[in-house]
């Protein structure tokens, strides 16, 4: 029982991280009334997603190459490097340590500087570092130790959102006015936490082979277990925070990220030593995630080459995320927006065609046909996020809320489906 709940601790800390505590906030006080819809659409991809991510990975027994397995090789390989790069070196690990930077630390400072960034950064991935680089004791150093403190530090937040009196609900942004569910799904995006439970599938295996636990029956259970785990106190966490920000729109209101907001909050309710509380919350949240960030990336890097050992991408990874990690925070927000934008629908087809390939007829042509056109049409969300004109495009259904490719992926999921309820003998072509 104690390496279960441990198990599915950690697993909560590798998700929660910079994206989970900046943006729900900011969500909140821009969907003003609209904030039921708006949460419950941010929670389907921020609780939702990653928790059929990690069925997904469970059910097949592994990640991507798993998942993949019936296609050629450098394809699963693509993929996987594509998506390990973004949650990795590229945009979620340095994102980390700039959060823990701009809201744990530089509240106290006089004023912020590029010297102070670079070495906080340093010290911050040097502490990640170490601790990836011992993978077999992570569940023990995240799970049962540093984890407890930080859900004890969410609780006494949560409590003083649900009992505290609520301040002005703004009203609803323009963004928010029309399909406040369809904006907070796409904000949900920006947690990559869809991304990430297929890679952190893959980990927990790996973690839970050198426990010993080896039979794929008792894998599934396990990764079963954690992900409802991490899926709860992801949920409470988002909630707590999206009514702390919809309560709260007048401390900050013409702020720019849900850090400000939830800053305002804590000094309010609780003077500098709820700023204190903050930074220790930030901080664990933004390490634990960095540590299992920096080791699923290696972990699978490795796979791919004997000539560079897992270590060694540790720190090749570590310091890759410390020249990200300096960019300026909105900088690297915006600059990861067209990515996911074009990503998350390959993941998302990826994971709902693991979920149900029992119950598709040709299962290889299946999995080829949803991933190329989720591709497709993430490449062309991507496009029209970075400001390419695509008016002849504007037909398509739910073009315009950034959700084109949903109705397309589902239909090429359901025919498949269909035609294995009407040619059984297709199902293994």
């Amino acid at each position: 029982m104690a390496d279960t709940l441990g198990l599915g601790f950690m697993t909560f800390a590798f998700f929660l991280g910079a994206g989970n505590i900046i943006f729900p906030p900011l969500a909140g006080m821009l969907a003003g009334e609209a904030v039921t819809p708006a949460m419950l659409g941010f929670l389907t991809t921020a609780v939702g997603l990653p928790l059929l991510g990690l069925f997904a990975v469970a059910k097949a027994g592994g990640g991507i190459p798993t998942m993949t397995r019936t296609l050629p090789v450098w394809i699963g390989t693509l993929l996987a490097v594509a998506i390990f790069i973004i949650i990795g070196p590229l945009i979620a690990a340095p994102r980390t340590a700039l959060v823990a930077y701009e809201l744990g630390v530089q509240p106290f400072l006089v004023g912020g500087s590029e010297k102070g960034q670079l070495i906080y950064s340093l010290g911050f991935f040097t502490v990640a570092m170490l601790l990836a680089l011992f993978p077999g004791k992570m569940m023990d150093s995240i799970g049962k130790v540093l984890t407890p403190l930080l859900v004890v530090l969410l609780l006494v937040l949560a409590v003083s959102v649900v009992l505290g009196e609520a301040g002005v609900v703004a009203e609803t942004s323009v963004a928010y006015a029309s399909t406040p569910y369809v904006k907070g799904f796409l904000e949900g995006y920006n947690t990559m936490d869809a991304l990430a439970s297929i890679m952190f599938g893959m980990l927990i295996i790996d973690l839970l082979k050198k426990k010993g636990v080896t039979e794929a029956k008792d894998q599934y259970r396990y990764l079963v277990v954690a992900a409802i785990i991490a899926a709860m106190g992801l949920a409470i966490v988002y909630v707590s925070l999206f009514i702390l920000g919809s309560e709260n729109a007048q401390l900050v209101p013409d702020a720019s990220n849900g850090g400000q907001i939830l800053s305002a909050y804590v000094e309010l309710r609780f003077g500098n030593a709820g700023l204190l509380i903050l930074a220790a919350v930030i901080t664990l949240a933004c390490l634990t995630t960095a540590v299992g960030l920096l080791s699923a990336c290696s972990d699978y890097f490795a796979t791919l080459t004997n000539r560079v050992s897992y270590g060694q991408f540790v720190i090749i990874n570590t310091l890759a995320c410390v020249a990200v990690a300096n960019l300026d925070l909105s900088q690297l927000i915006s600059m990861s927006i067209p990515v996911l934008v074009a990503v998350y629908p390959i993941a998302i087809a990826l994971i709902l065609f693991s979920l149900f390939a029992n119950q598709m007829a040709m299962p290889r042509i299946a999995l080829s046909s949803v991933l190329a056109v989720s591709t497709v049409f993430g490449l062309l969300e991507g496009l029209k996020v970075v400001g390419v004109s695509l008016g002849a495009l504007t037909l398509l259904p739910l073009f315009e809320t950034g959700m084109a490719w949903a109705l397309p992926v589902l239909l090429v999921l359901l025919v498949f489906m269909l035609v294995k309820k009407v040619r059984p003998q297709l199902a293994a072509a």
